[in-house]
């Protein structure tokens, strides 16, 4: 009896541990399927392109050329998915800081209000004032979004989640997301309105003056990793993250990038109690709304260079690196949208004078110190 209770005893736990063991692994696998399943997506879908490139006898020209369509899609596919649910959220999210109900008529909780909005703005007016510059003023939109398409480009979502992994990303994202500046100066002036050239040209010198604190913001990171390239960068906070190390950088980041972004308390550009609607007020229909996509585009931008440079990009325990990076980077977003409505516009001379007298010396002095530390540091062997 006691032989054959040891037997059954050993069988059950030897199966126990087995099942257990491939349980593990069975997790294991299904987190490196969660984890790269958008790398290994994009991976079959070149394999296939490929066969059916050599089973045409074509060149392999063809399949770079629909993989660059594909990731054109899908960075559109982000911005305009960005667009619709962050709209929604800003209008959410204002509603509660200002005790109101917000949008609650259209769908369940006022879920389906983007998408009337984006009927609404499809089937409006396309209205060209009798006195403005035509090309230009229809130019100035459709250009506009240009740059924020191509900085996508080289954000690491996830890891091995990148279009082009270049290594100068972050200058090539600076180089490319100044050329914004164009297209407002463009919609302010053609629209031969005297508010739009105003809105236009505080634009200008607004995101002018801001982008070099937000650049030199991002100096000290690139210093302490020695890379421009953001994948080395997130690699470089494994341990730690950035944010710890420059908070500093971090503060002088957020306010920059909120008025490279043209958002409020720094949206002088628009400025409704002054210039009505400021660069935007001669647009309507579908420009007007390439206008509004862009900012949002610009904000999720600006967020998950936030998330790269400073929260340790896709690290994050257990759950999928894309994931740690989504939430990162909504978490983000919120704070963007808190700040916005929570302090009140600034006026132009307050805004210009912050940026050049405050923010770019502290910038300067956080570059400095790093570079400092970093000596000192490399004396000491660490």
């Amino acid at each position: 009896m006691g032989d054959w209770l040891y037997t059954a005893w050993k069988f059950c736990l030897d199966w126990a541990i087995r099942i257990f063991f491939w349980g593990l692994n069975l997790v294991s696998y299904l987190l490196y399927l969660a984890d790269n399943i958008f790398v290994l997506g994009a991976s079959f879908l070149r394999r296939l392109l490929t066969w059916i490139v050599d089973y045409l006898g074509l060149s392999t020209f063809w399949v770079e050329l629909v993989m660059v369509f594909v990731y054109l899609a899908a960075i559109l596919a982000i911005i305009m998915l960005a667009a619709l649910v962050l709209m929604l959220a800003e209008r959410k999210i204002s509603a509660f800081i200002q005790l109101r109900h917000g949008p609650n008529r259209v769908g369940f909780w006022g879920l389906l209000q983007p998408i009337a909005d984006m009927f609404k703005l499809l089937t409006k007016e396309d209205i060209i004032p009798r006195g403005a510059d035509k090309l230009i003023f229809i130019l100035a939109p459709a250009i506009v979004i240009a740059p924020t398409i191509m900085a996508y480009s080289v954000i690491p979502f996830g890891k091995g989640m990148v279009v082009t992994d270049l290594n100068l990303g972050i200058f090539y994202i600076f180089a490319i997301t100044s050329l914004t500046t164009i297209p407002f100066l463009m919609a302010g002036w053609s629209a031969n309105n005297k508010y739009s050239l105003l809105g236009g040209m505080r634009s200008v010198a607004q995101m002018v003056s801001y982008e070099i604190p937000l650049v030199f913001s991002l100096l000290g990171v690139v210093m302490i990793t020695g890379s421009l390239q953001l994948s080395t960068i997130v690699e470089a906070q494994r341990g730690i993250w950035f944010i710890f190390l420059q908070p500093v950088a971090f503060v002088i980041y957020v306010i920059a990038a909120t008025a490279e972004c043209n958002r409020a308390p720094f949206d002088i550009h628009e400025g409704e109690s002054e210039l009505t609607a400021g660069v935007y007020t001669e647009y309507t229909g579908l420009k007007w709304a390439l206008f509004m996509m862009t900012e949002y585009g610009n904000l999720v931008l600006v967020s998950a260079i936030a998330t790269t440079m400073f929260l340790g990009g896709w690290h994050g325990p257990l759950l999928p690196g894309w994931f740690w990076f989504g939430l990162k980077t909504a978490l983000f977003i919120f704070f963007f949208m808190w700040i916005r409505w929570t302090f009140p516009r600034v006026r132009i001379d307050q805004l210009m004078s912050f940026g050049w007298k405050i923010l770019i010396p502290l910038s300067l002095a956080n570059v400095l110190l790093t570079g400092l530390g970093i000596y000192l540091f490399g004396m000491k062997g660490w």
